[in-house]
């Protein structure tokens, strides 16, 4: 029993420890004041098909963690032009945004993971619907 409690609080503990090394998270109403002051860009890093069947954040650019791992067809002119602002990331749960935040910071970006969509809904922070094409 007590092997198994040691095991679970490493495991705990390189899970934090994890999550705080991908980024600071940003709480989505600290996001959405960055957002409107004009300093940051908050970034919808899911997939076209969840943006459609869940909706995204009001201020969301929908840029995917697939193209930023891969071509970065959508991401390459977004991150010239906005290569001065903080990106702040949401995901579903905030894994991916943490994956995202790790790839950005490597490179020099000014990053922030602001967890789920789920946060920033439940927090009343505004949402809008987008059409699958």
């Amino acid at each position: 029993m007590k092997f198994a409690l040691i095991i679970l609080a490493v495991v705990v503990v390189l899970f934090v420890a994890n999550r705080a090394l991908a980024s600071r998270f940003m709480p989505p109403a600290e996001a959405a004041q960055r957002v409107a002051d004009g300093i940051a860009v908050l970034i919808d890093v899911r997939e076209p098909g969840e943006w459609a069947s869940t909706g995204v954040a009001e201020p969301a650019v929908l840029l995917s963690l697939s193209d930023l791992r891969g071509d970065r067809v959508t991401w390459k002119a977004f991150l010239e032009k906005n290569k001065n602002k903080e990106l702040i990331l949401y995901c579903r749960s905030g894994n991916r945004s943490g994956v995202a935040a790790r790839i950005l910071a490597k490179e020099g970006y000014q990053v922030a993971n602001a967890g789920g969509f789920k946060h920033w809904k439940s927090a009343g922070q505004p949402v809008r619907s987008v059409d699958q094409d």
